[in-house]
This record gives C-alpha cells, sequence and structure tokens, in this order.
C-alpha cells in the first residue's frame, strides 16, 4: 500500500509541478492582449476566451496537487482535539460517505458532459471558434486525479488505524 500511495503522490506532485506554470502562459496572453488594446486600439479576438479556458484548466488540474498537500480549505477544530487514531477514522469516514461519491459523480457526469461536447464539436461563440471539448475534458482528468489522491488519502488513514497505539 505504501507503494501506490508514494507512486499517486508522485504523480500529482508531477503533474501540479508541469501545470503550475501555466500561470505565466496566462499573463503573457493577457499582456499581449493589453498591449493590443493599448498600442492598436483593439483587443484580440481570441485571448479573452484562451485565457479563460486556460483558467479553468489550471484551477482544476491544480486540485489533486492541492488536495496531495493539504491546501484545501478544511475545518479541523474538533478534529485537532482526537486522537491520530480517531482523527484517522474520521478521516476515513468523510472520504468514503462524501468525497469519493462525489468525485466518482463528477467523474460521470464529466465524461458524459465531454463527449456530449465533442460529439457536437462545440466551440466558443467568440470572433474565434474555439473548441471547448479540451477544456472539458479537464473535468475528466481532475476527477480521476482527485480520485487517485482521495485513495491516497484513505490508504494512509487505514494504515494509521493499523498502527498499534504506542503508550
Amino acid at each position: 500500500m505504501n507503494a501506490m500511495t508514494r507512486a499517486i503522490d508522485a504523480l500529482n506532485e508531477a503533474f501540479g509541478r508541469l501545470i503550475a506554470p501555466l500561470l505565466a502562459v496566462i499573463t503573457l496572453i493577457v499582456i499581449y492582449d493589453i498591449a493590443m488594446r493599448f498600442f492598436i486600439g483593439r483587443p484580440s479576438d481570441w485571448a479573452f476566451d484562451v485565457t479563460k479556458m486556460l483558467f479553468g484548466a489550471h484551477f482544476m488540474l491544480m486540485a489533486a496537487y492541492g488536495l496531495r498537500h493539504h491546501a484545501h480549505v478544511e475545518v479541523d477544530v474538533l478534529k485537532r482535539l482526537l486522537s491520530r487514531r480517531k482523527q484517522a477514522a474520521l478521516e476515513l469516514l468523510g472520504y468514503l460517505i462524501f468525497f469519493v461519491p462525489f468525485i466518482g459523480m463528477l467523474l460521470s457526469l464529466g465524461w458524459d458532459f465531454f463527449l456530449r461536447s465533442f460529439s457536437r464539436g462545440e466551440t466558443t461563440y467568440g470572433m474565434v471558434a474555439i473548441p471547448v471539448y479540451p477544456v472539458k475534458a479537464v473535468i475528466v482528468v481532475t476527477a480521476a486525479l482527485l480520485l487517485l489522491q482521495a485513495l491516497a488519502v484513505v490508504s494512509r488513514a487505514i494504515q494509521e488505524l493499523r498502527r498499534e497505539e504506542t503508550p
């Protein structure tokens, strides 16, 4: 189980580090669009749609990286008062009852959402028709990465519950 959790952590770590620089690309596109407005008096036809889609993809694809690093908001006022074993039990229950079913639903519905967009050849409504289905595929990738990271969290919680209590 340790090898599996380490592999999942490594995958999400590498993926997060690969996606993080996308913010620099978004920034460069925004600067380009501002320069076009300033020097030519007209924004580009594509920059707004592209930055919106890239930011959405960046936000979604960094979710599993955030979960791996405990960067998401967590209300742990009461949790801190519990022993490590009870914290692990609470985490295990929370993930199995709430998180994993939600991510399963996101994966299933996201796949349908992507397929519908892909089959219709959906594009943006702007001056330049940019395909939308790659961004909708990000929902599926995000759900899969989050599900994997949730499995790593659940695995660690199970390991903590199996660990003998030391006096």
